[in-house]
């Protein structure tokens, strides 16, 4: 499911093929794919009622969970904003940022996680699961998701260099065309 700005074709028109990551790159639905079966499976893991996979804008890249009754687009903008906010709060603290945040509420709880450079996991649960058992299961959850992240990266960098009608123009033929 494709829950942001997407693109389709060779001109990148807006679609429903992939969606785009707060750093321009664009995940393909063979990584979304992945994204979702791994925020399934941390879901069962960790007992959580739901688990988001958001960008640093703020946008919704995946889910797995029962969300109903949550605005998902308020969700994903705030706990973005949070980070953000937990970031120059690190700084003030001589600390570079901080991996982990967790609010806890009196029913309902939130773990938030940073992915890589790109992306949260944010986390919904109730008094019944285990902090520790969502802390354990979201550092795993984290260096797999990052590592999809990343492996798709490297792919859309890999291929838009073969797509590029310039990628086998060398400074010769340049030099040729003005002769």
């Amino acid at each position: 499911m494709c829950y942001n700005p997407c693109r389709t074709g060779p001109g990148g028109a807006l679609g429903a093929e992939e969606t785009k990551v707060s750093d321009g790159s664009f995940l393909t639905p063979g990584a979304m794919q992945r994204i979702e079966e791994e925020l399934r499976g941390f879901r069962q893991m960790a007992k959580a009622r739901v688990a988001f996979l958001i960008d640093r804008n703020g946008q919704l890249l995946g889910q797995a969970g029962d969300s109903s009754g949550v605005d998902t687009t308020a969700l994903a903008a705030l706990t973005a904003s949070n980070i953000a906010a937990s970031k120059a709060i690190a700084e003030l603290m001589g600390e570079t940022e901080f991996a982990g945040i967790l609010h806890e509420g009196e029913n309902d709880h939130l773990h938030i996680s940073l992915v890589g450079q790109q992306a949260i996991l944010l986390v919904l649960f109730d008094a019944q699961t285990s902090i520790g058992l969502v802390r354990l299961r979201v550092r795993k959850t984290a260096r797999r998701l990052a590592l999809v992240i990343a492996e798709n990266a490297e792919e859309e960098e890999a291929e838009s260099a073969g797509l590029s009608p310039f990628a086998e123009i060398t400074e010769e033929d340049i030099d040729q065309l003005f002769r």
